[in-house]
């Protein structure tokens, strides 16, 4: 009994010692030995460097050069010991050691390549670390080598083509970016399809808030910038439900777990690189160069001309742009503490005059081992920016310097006079001349960003672990927008708008580990989890027009609009979760999740979500062996189910109707209202409100074939979206127009194919690929009422739709004969069609694309390397709004208006076609040769300079397609999750071409 008690005396010690920091005691009795050998691939012999090598239960270890050397040393008792040797794409090896005789050890190391790479551990979605063998569900993984040299600038942008089932797309080529991620296709209609990112464990922010600031039409910043994609170790990615329900209501769009580099064990390494970069248009658009002119534009049958002179402004609009990246590194540490420290600066112009990116930032991660039993982990990101954005003005607004583009008549110069003064360009419409817009108006951004963390690691007993993070996510975002008096716009007495949001997200996180074997075939593993979250954001802004010369503050001219906005949510939850393994090849797994939001209506305050899952690894069998093992050396059988919800359609208080202070006949009342604006039909509050939910069933196999030499992964898989939130139609007489209610449903399946294949592999060559292939099918299932409507920030052009896709355009059509010609009039202009039931409209275009994919070819010669990437997307539609004006006569500098002038087409022709959506309807299909990178690594013979990697890089450099616009994978409706396709004054996605160098020491 005495024993018993001084057991759990101990255990409730340790546990009480987890939330304690404290100073490591002096190690008595051990000896220092040094650990030291070379990995190399089997078969090839080449070095393998970055590998992992550490003495298992132990805070000893290293990581390999660029020659594949390892050496590290051990202060121990003498004993037995476990050297574990791991790298991503190779089999785990693991080595018995014995220390007690001489002090200094040498083992080379060989690694069996491994496609599908089973035996890495990865924690997403798991609750504890896992075996990807053990994991009934697909999980990718990206390396940190991935996400560097590659032209990119920011982490979303880097993992382009590189995980199957995930559709990256960068909506604008903004210096910035403004990228979308859609995995498995879209979830939610009023919210956002993007995943939910944890960086080390916290949940962080990837808002776009730039429209809410300044109104940049679509050309918005996603916080994911502020993430510098040298200091990230790996990337892991799930994608649905079926993985991610221990996430709870915050996790049906799939989850992107970021994690960060770290110190090793060993003397201090440095790592310095600089990149520049040149950005250039890819592509000018056909613009009008006939120097003619109607001398009546509005008379079809006058066909008088008269000569005049022409300008293209994309010469004078577009330029090239030119940037630098610089990055420091220092890591390093001994058997208690290690650090990695990171500092970086990047200037990254943009293709379009007086734009530009600039971000310097500051890492560092610390692990403090505080006994053998205790870890402590800490951690700091800050991000400091500053941006010169496009005054763009959304796509209502009439100062944007692309939106005044394509309304100008390109028969005004566009460039000021003498005296400085710009023309007018847009002579029917009101519309800014856009070199001014450029070159006089003032647009930017300033953001400061810190995610910090602390998290302990505590093993209490040999088989009870427990793990506890902190964290915070904070950014200040300020814009403003400024456009002095006298000026082209239709704010020609000047504009000014200030804004600033201020956003906290907290995450507390505690977790709680058991494994155990209960008997020599079967192994536990139960997960106890709880999580805490709190949000905060607050946003002020102030705007106003009739400044007085030189004034560039709101606050001195005539207020239009002031206000503030400020929303918090806290989230709650608790998970269990049951792991079993049975010989090390079949898994069975089991997890529920409850969770809570103060967002959520009061009844439904509380959320249940629920996950199953097996994986088998047959080809562990010996049947397998014996009969397709010398063909299918692995295969794993893998199924799960989910749930999971989603709640960023819900705003922090959907659930109650907002009223304004209103006086009726002097007598104080309150009325209904929409932030903080009466309105004639405001939207009621749902005291019923919920979570969408998504349940998703997954089903698929791992398969490494001739010696591992060829890996595949495929997956099928079916999500069901319930309690989709939608707007519904009240009644007139309850005083409200709508509601937003949980009264939709909508259908995702597809499947998903990953190949790693190794065709050749020599003491000097070696060629890989990886080729990636995704589809999927989306319908809307169910509209409350079985009815249909727009979705904001199309022009009404993209729909919500029963029984059809989301966001597929619903506009006009061409008339046509029997044959599916153009019905043309008496005059031999087209007209618009009706439908048999005498509609207007119809379904014209889905921007949803019936598949996706990549092909990656790596081939490395000696020290030289070269990677070239193609990413397709295809079977999609695009409206292009820019050809619908370009077109139209009354402007003028469109294409076809040139040739109508030269009589190739029917003067008019064009002014037909605007009222007929159907014909700016196009194929966006496109093939990117979206990464070309050559790289030659060397070891000069300097002391202490580990190794030199000079690099060449191109991306976007070709992109094959028919669309007549500048790009077809641009999206004015930035990361709008419904408003896909849609390209409108959006801008240009520039061709990057890079050179630099990295030196490590």
């Amino acid at each position: 009994m005495g024993k018993r008690n001084k057991h759990a005396g101990k255990i409730r010690f340790r546990l009480l010692l987890v939330v304690l920091l404290a100073i490591s005691p002096v190690a008595f009795g051990q000896s220092q030995y040094t650990l030291s050998g070379t990995v190399t691939e089997s078969g090839t012999n080449v070095p393998v460097s970055g590998a992992s090598v550490y003495l298992q239960g132990t805070a000893f270890g290293g990581v390999t050069d660029f020659d594949g050397n390892y050496s590290f040393t051990a202060n121990l008792d003498s004993g037995s010991y476990t050297l574990t040797i791991s790298s991503i794409g190779f089999s785990t090896q693991n080595l018995s050691v014995d220390l007690g005789g001489s002090t200094s050890i040498t083992n080379d190391i060989i690694l069996q390549e491994d496609l599908l790479s089973l035996d890495e551990v990865v924690v997403t979605g798991t609750g504890a670390g896992a075996n990807k063998r053990t994991l009934g569900n697909a999980i990718s993984s990206i390396r940190s080598d991935e996400l560097v040299n590659n032209g990119a600038i920011a982490v979303d942008q880097a993992i382009s083509g590189k995980i199957s089932g995930a559709l990256v797309q960068q909506n604008s080529g903004d210096p910035a970016g403004g990228i979308s991620i859609r995995l498995r296709g879209p979830s939610t209609v009023l919210g956002n399809s993007d995943p939910l990112y944890i960086v080390d464990g916290i949940i962080v922010s990837n808002s776009s808030n730039s429209n809410d600031l300044v109104d940049l039409g679509g050309n918005s910043q996603n916080r994911l910038v502020d993430l510098n994609p040298n200091d990230i170790e790996r990337i892991e990615v799930i994608k649905g439900a079926a993985a991610a329900a221990i996430y709870g209501s915050r996790a049906s769009n799939g989850v992107v777990q970021i994690f960060t580099k770290k110190g090793r064990t060993g003397e201090a390494k440095f790592s310095f690189s600089t990149n520049v970069r040149i950005n250039e248009l890819r592509k000018e658009i056909d613009y009008n160069t006939v120097p003619l002119a109607w001398v009546d534009p509005f008379d079809r049958t006058n066909l008088e001309t008269t000569p005049l002179e022409r300008f293209n402004y994309q010469n004078d609009f577009f330029e090239s742009g030119f940037g630098i990246e610089n990055n420091l590194s220092v890591s390093g540490g001994n058997e208690k503490t290690t650090y990695y420290i990171s500092g970086s600066f990047l200037d990254n112009e943009g293709i379009i005059k007086n734009t530009d990116f600039q971000r310097i930032g500051f890492k560092t991660n610390i692990t403090q081992k505080a006994w053998d039993w205790l870890e402590i982990n800490a951690g700091l990101n800050y991000t400091r920016s500053v941006s010169n954005d496009i005054p763009n003005g959304g796509i209502n607004a009439a100062y944007g310097a692309i939106t005044g583009f394509v309304f100008s008549d390109n028969s005004v110069n566009p460039n000021p006079d003498e005296s400085g003064v710009y023309p007018v360009t847009s002579l029917l419409v009101p519309r800014t001349n856009p070199l001014e817009a450029v070159n006089r108006f003032d647009f930017g951004q300033k953001v400061n960003r810190i995610i910090t963390n602390i998290g302990l690691n505590a093993d209490i007993t040999e088989n009870l672990s427990a793990s506890y993070l902190l964290g915070l996510d904070f950014y200040n975002q300020s814009a403003t927008a400024f456009i002095p008096i006298n000026n082209t716009s239709p704010n020609g007495d000047g504009f000014a708008r200030r804004a600033d949001i201020n956003s906290f997200q907290y995450n507390s996180d505690l977790n709680l580990t058991y494994q155990i074997p209960i008997n020599e075939d079967i192994q536990s593993t139960t997960t106890l989890g709880g999580s805490w979250q709190y949000e905060e954001f607050d946003r002020v802004a102030i705007e106003a027009d009739g400044l007085a010369p030189v004034v560039e503050v709101a606050s001195d001219g005539s207020i239009l609009a002031q206000g503030e906005t400020r929303s918090q949510i806290s989230y709650w939850g608790s998970f269990l979760q049951q792991s079993f393994g049975f010989r090390d090849k079949l898994y069975v797994n089991g997890a529920i999740r409850l969770d809570g939001a103060s967002t959520f209506g009061e009844d439904e305050r509380n959320q249940l979500y629920a996950k199953a899952s097996v994986s088998y690894v047959i080809s562990e069998e010996d049947f397998w062996q014996d009969t397709f093992g010398d063909t299918f050396n692995t295969f794993k059988i893998r199924g799960s189910w989910g749930q999971a919800g989603n709640l960023t359609a819900l705003s922090a208080f959907q659930r109650f109707t907002v009223f304004s202070p209103f006086s009726l006949n002097g007598t104080p009342s309150l009325i209904p209202a929409e932030n903080g604006i009466i309105e004639r039909n405001p939207e009621q509050g749902d005291p019923d409100i919920a979570p969408e939910r998504q349940e998703e069933f997954e089903l698929g196999f791992d398969a490494g074939l001739f010696n591992n030499r060829l890996g595949i992964e495929f997956t099928y898989y079916k999500q069901e979206v319930t309690d989709l939130l939608l707007p519904r139609e009240l009644s007139p007489s309850t005083g409200f127009g709508s509601r937003i209610e949980n009264v939709g449903d909508l259908e995702n399946k597809g499947i998903e194919l990953l190949l790693r294949g190794a065709p050749i592999k020599t003491d000097d060559f070696s060629w890989d690929v990886t080729a990636t292939f995704s589809k999927n099918e989306n319908v809307v299932t169910s509209v409350a009422g079985g009815g249909q409507f727009a979705l904001d920030g199309s022009f009404s052009t993209n729909f919500v739709i029963e029984g059809e896709p989301l966001g597929v355009f619903f506009r006009q059509f061409y008339a046509r004969d029997p044959d599916g010609s153009i019905s043309l009039d008496d005059d031999g202009y087209p007209f618009r069609g009706t439908t048999e039931d005498g509609e207007a409209s119809k379904v014209i275009g889905d921007p949803n694309p019936e598949w996706f994919g990549s092909l990656i070819n790596e081939f490395s010669y000696k020290n030289f390397k070269l990677r070239i990437q193609l990413d397709a997307v295809q079977g999609f539609d695009v409206f292009n709004w820019n050809r619908r004006l370009l077109d139209n006569v009354i402007f003028g500098g469109g294409f076809n208006v040139g040739e109508e002038l030269l009589g190739n087409r029917t003067k008019g022709f064009g002014s037909a076609q605007a009222g007929i959506f159907e014909e700016f309807v196009e194929d966006g299909s496109f093939v990117k040769l979206r990464e070309l990178a050559l790289s030659y690594n060397f070891k000069p013979p300097i002391d202490h300079i580990d190794n030199v990697q000079l690099s060449l890089v191109g991306r976007n450099l070709i992109s094959w397609d028919d669309y007549s616009g500048w790009d077809p994978e641009i999206n004015t409706a930035g990361q709008s999750n419904g408003v896909r396709g849609f390209d409108f004054a959006g801008v240009p996605i520039p061709r990057t071409y890079q050179l630099g160098i990295n030196v490590s020491f």
